[in-house]
């Protein structure tokens, strides 16, 4: 129970700041059993950050779970300060930074990189934050270079896991049986029929990929692919004291070339975040229209601050592969579902996240929990990258119209997949200028047609 109740029809009580709402639990809204089951295991998504931290910046382990707690700090915010969905990484972005970082060597230099990184994140949404741009700004982009970066995206996702000497050749079983698992519960279309007249596929299907997430472990532990874990009790110890060491005030900061380097990245990093954040307003709006009983305020203005806010304190307190997202899609979407079932099954779509993110935050300190999924880190990741591919090309592909598009897209995808967002972004402008811009030719002809658009348009 909280301490303030909603009535039917109305926003769910809170304290007014500025911009922001603030809610608490048990004041604001009340515990929800299932989102703290849910985060229990799902948690195991934010250690899995923890492999790439030692790969790319170089920090040991016990830093590296310093960080994540830092991150930790920032997924409670969203809840807290009144967005209602719940927040992750970018994560189809993660494919595309790391191909930044691979031109830096692991230690000061990739931080100070992925600093300037984040921190020309944090300045992009904050500005388009506060003067309401940030839709102006992507409708701006062409519809094939917007499909472009996300299929590039995607592709980046599949082919790190793929690749020779990727996690699927050295986990082949585990990841393959985890993964076809969670496509088939998330996206299938048997499975959602069967969702509709089967109580026990719905109850599986509210915990979105935790099925498939403890299938894989499961079949990991079994086929040897991954350790048994040594389990310990007690609570963790993040290395705070020696993270200063690997912040830029001890590192140094970056010089402005740095800066320079970094900034196709960080456009192609907001393009894919507010992109997420429509889909995320989708959500809400359609579960808002089910139910009656309360009005969420969805403000896409709310959500490019507080993600500001969050990617600010990683640039300056944890440099973050992930970045800070203003969404987890299939958290959020699994959330949704459970939601549209009424005030029995979830009081306010701010009690759902609320819960979610404050488990998760203090799941980092259960040691019992942390030192269990330790070995499989490396397969949570690979899920999370697999099931990121699919969903960006699939969503890449629906923004397209023509084959036109398709082309210039398809294109710009591999280019940005293989030599990274600088050139990835120089292909699709170049592409979308000789072979889309409909002024250059000044006749019209059949829109199937390569290069020439059925009708003059201002581009």
């Amino acid at each position: 129970m909280q301490m303030l109740n909603r009535k039917t029809g109305e926003e769910q009580p809170f304290w007014p700041a500025g911009p922001f709402k603030i809610r608490l639990p048990f004041v604001h809204y009340r515990w929800e059993s299932a989102e703290m089951v849910q985060a229990l295991i799902m948690f195991v998504v934010s250690l899995a950050m923890i492999p790439l931290l030692e790969k790319y910046l170089g920090v040991p382990y016990d830093v590296a779970l310093a960080y994540v707690v830092v991150c930790g700090i920032g997924f409670m915010l969203p809840a807290l300060l009144g967005v209602p969905m719940v927040p992750g990484w970018i994560t189809p972005a993660i494919p595309v930074v790391l191909l930044f970082l691979s031109d830096y060597q692991p230690g000061a230099e990739a931080i100070q990189a992925l600093f300037a990184l984040q921190f020309l994140v944090f300045l992009i949404f904050l500005i388009l934050g506060i003067t309401r741009l940030g839709t102006k700004l992507v409708d701006f982009i062409p519809r094939s270079m917007k499909g472009g970066i996300i299929i590039g995206a995607g592709i980046a996702a599949l082919m790190g896991e793929i690749e020779t000497g990727g996690r699927l050749a050295e986990t082949p079983i585990s990841l393959i049986v985890g993964g076809l698992v969670c496509l088939y519960l998330m996206f299938s279309v048997s499975f959602k029929g069967l969702v509709d007249v089967n109580p026990w596929a719905r109850k599986i299907a509210n915990y979105g990929m935790v099925p498939g997430m403890v299938v894989a472990i499961l079949v990991g532990f079994a086929t040897g692919e991954y350790a048994v874990p040594d389990v310990q009790w007690g609570i963790t110890k993040p290395a705070f004291g020696q993270l200063w060491s690997y912040l830029p005030f001890a590192v140094g900061f970056p010089d402005p070339m740095v800066f320079l380097y970094a900034i196709p990245t960080a456009v192609i990093s907001y393009i894919i975040a507010f992109g997420d954040i429509i889909v995320g307003k989708s959500l809400m709006e359609r579960v808002d229209h089910l139910r009656t009983d309360e009005v969420i305020d969805s403000s896409v203005d709310r959500v490019h601050l507080v993600t500001a806010l969050r990617n600010g304190i990683h640039a300056f307190f944890a440099p973050y592969p992930g970045l800070a997202g203003p969404i987890w899609t299939a958290v959020t979407a699994t959330m949704a579902e459970r939601y549209k079932y009424g005030r029995k099954a979830m009081d306010s779509i701010y009690s759902g996240g609320g819960t979610f993110w404050i488990t998760g935050f203090v799941a980092l300190f259960m040691l019992p929990l942390v030192s269990f999924f330790q070995p499989v880190l490396p397969i949570a990741l690979s899920l999370t990258l697999l099931l990121t591919g699919y969903i960006c090309l699939m969503i890449g592909l629906e923004q397209l119209t023509n084959n036109t598009e398709r082309g210039v897209a398809g294109t710009m995808g591999v280019v940005l997949a293989v030599y990274g967002a600088g050139w990835g972004l120089a292909t699709g402008a170049v592409l979308y200028l000789l072979i889309e811009r409909t002024k250059i030719i000044s006749f019209t002809s059949d829109p199937e047609a390569p290069g020439i658009e059925a009708k003059p348009k201002d581009s």
